[in-house]
């Protein structure tokens, strides 16, 4: 009824064919180094090189620069009586932009550095003006603001500051004087002025005796006082 079970010859197939498959490269051309190109070598080298010289030519031109000559400053040109304190004469008026500039300038350098500054206004003030006119020996006409002194000598304007900031020759300067707390007065907020109390800031005071107005013995032209807590004295020109 059944067949005899009878082993069937099979074929087996060869599987010792080379494997290929259409998705892979050539194991040679994968393990092959790409070429550089020689072109980007050169633009890196030269970039480099330009960064180089770029940076030679700075620092040459950083130490060709001209340094303030400090052996320059009158040594005769100096205030008694301001060793331990930066003195500057200055104006807070516009009327000539560049001196208010540079007079602004000189101003916020000076007071970076904790010690104490005696800020001399001579639009507050005219004494301001004679009181500089003496100790430089000059007329008003040849008078020129700012002018800083440091610890009583007499260092220059506006031009000598800026390069001594920049040289950092100020900060040895002003490193020998004393520190001091900075901060703006509470009694005038750092005008270092106020108004008189006996002509009320009007410079005019009216006496029965004269039958009239006169003038204001105890305040400035502008009916103004130095501050008692703040000013200093002014600086005897005798």
């Amino acid at each position: 009824m059944w067949r005899p079970w009878t082993k069937t010859p099979s074929k087996i197939h060869d599987t010792s064919s080379q494997f290929s498959c259409s998705s892979f490269k050539d194991i040679q051309n994968l393990c092959t180094e790409d070429p550089i190109p020689t072109a980007n070598i050169l633009t890196k080298k030269a970039s480099i090189f330009h960064r180089v010289r770029l940076a030679n030519s700075i620092i040459r031109a950083l130490a060709l620069r001209p340094q303030p000559d400090t052996s320059s400053f009158d040594a005769k040109i100096s205030i008694p009586g301001a060793e331990k304190r930066i003195v500057v004469y200055f104006t807070s008026l516009r009327v000539v932009r560049s001196t208010f500039e540079d007079c602004k300038s000189v101003r916020s350098i000076l007071r970076g550095f904790r010690v104490q500054v005696d800020e001399r206004d001579l639009s507050m003030d005219s004494s301001f003006v004679n009181e500089l006119q003496v100790i430089l020996g000059v007329g008003q006409g040849k008078l020129t603001l700012p002018r800083v002194f440091i610890g009583g000598r007499y260092i220059g304007g506006a031009e000598e500051i800026r390069q001594l900031h920049e040289t950092g020759e100020l900060k040895k300067f002003v490193e020998r004087l004393p520190t001091a707390d900075i901060g703006a007065c509470d009694v005038c907020g750092g005008y270092s002025f106020l108004l008189c109390n006996d002509c009320d800031g009007s410079h005019k005071m009216y006496t029965e005796k004269a039958g009239g107005f006169k003038s204001c013995t105890v305040c400035n032209e502008n009916g103004l006082i130095r501050c008692p807590s703040c000013s200093f004295p002014p600086f005897s020109t005798v």
